[in-house]
C-alpha cells in the first residue's frame, strides 16, 4: 500500500463525525477522499435525509474537487459505517462514468483498504450506458 492511500484514509477518517442535524437529517456515517489529477486529495460525508435529497460521501467529495476547478479523479476511497472501505454505489459510479467518460476505467478504488484490494473502475463498471 502507498503513502498516498494512506493519506486518503486519514483524510477521510478526519471528515468522519456521524451526528444528527436535525430530526429528519443525519451525516458523517460513511466519509469519502478523492485523489484529483494535480494531486490534492479532496473529503466528503453523506448526507442524508427524509426524502431523496441526500448525498453520498464519494458524491460530495467529487463535488468539493469540482467546486475547487478540478475534473480528473485518479482514485477513490469510502470509508464506509462499520469502519471498513468499500466500493461507491451505483449513482457515484454514474458521476464518476459522466465526469471522466473516456477515462473512467482508469480510476482506482480502494475496495478492502485492510488487505490492500484495489479495483479500477473498468473491472467495476465494465460497460456503462454512456460507452456506446
Amino acid at each position: 500500500m502507498d503513502k498516498i492511500w494512506n493519506e486518503m484514509y486519514e483524510a477521510a477518517k478526519a471528515v468522519r463525525n456521524e451526528r444528527r442535524i436535525s430530526d429528519y437529517i443525519t451525516c458523517g456515517e460513511v466519509s469519502a477522499a478523492i485523489l484529483s489529477g494535480s494531486g490534492r486529495i479532496y473529503t466528503g460525508v453523506c448526507i442524508d435525509t427524509a426524502s431523496t435529497l441526500g448525498i453520498c460521501a464519494e458524491r460530495n467529495a467529487i463535488f468539493n474537487m469540482i467546486t475547487n476547478g478540478e475534473s480528473i479523479i485518479k482514485r477513490v476511497l469510502a470509508i464506509l459505517p462499520d469502519g471498513k472501505s468499500g466500493a461507491p454505489c451505483g449513482a457515484c459510479r454514474e458521476l464518476i462514468v459522466q465526469l471522466m467518460p473516456d477515462s473512467y476505467k482508469s480510476v482506482e478504488i480502494m475496495m478492502d483498504m485492510e488487505k490492500g484490494s484495489i479495483a479500477t473502475m473498468g473491472e467495476l463498471t465494465p460497460e456503462w450506458w454512456i460507452s456506446y
